[in-house]
């Protein structure tokens, strides 16, 4: 069982940055993929990106297109703890940011495939 609890959510204004923080619980915090979603106000929850386990120390980061070059994907294994660094921020950013766990090798994109979600964290950016 892997608990999940987001923060660092906020309500800024355009173009300011903002690093979301996810704790994990449970020891094996290592070896799973851990990722970024948001949904905004009547939308499909969607990938914002991942840090993939491949094997051992070895994690690989992915983007969703929308976010490449503004957001930083990174994690501390030895804090349980993963982090999302979102830079330039733009109003169509607002969104309840939440962070999910996936032990499997599935679309790292696709929500089914992780097992484990936070609650939540709001992110509202202001033009």
């Amino acid at each position: 069982q892997v608990q999940l609890v987001e923060s660092g959510g906020g309500l800024v204004q355009a173009g300011a940055s903002l690093r979301l923080s996810c704790a994990a619980s449970g020891r094996t915090f290592s070896s799973y993929s851990m990722g970024w979603f948001r949904q905004a106000p009547g939308k499909e929850r969607e990938f914002v990106a991942t840090t993939r386990w491949a094997s051992g120390s070895t994690y690989y980061a992915y983007y969703a297109d929308s976010m490449k070059g503004r957001f930083t994907i990174s994690r501390d294994n030895a804090k349980n703890t993963v982090y999302l660094q979102m830079n330039s921020l733009k109003p169509e950013d607002t969104a309840v940011y939440y962070c999910a766990a996936q032990s499997g090798s599935g679309r790292y994109e696709d929500i089914r495939t992780y097992e484990y979600w936070g609650q939540g964290t709001q992110v509202t950016v202001s033009s």
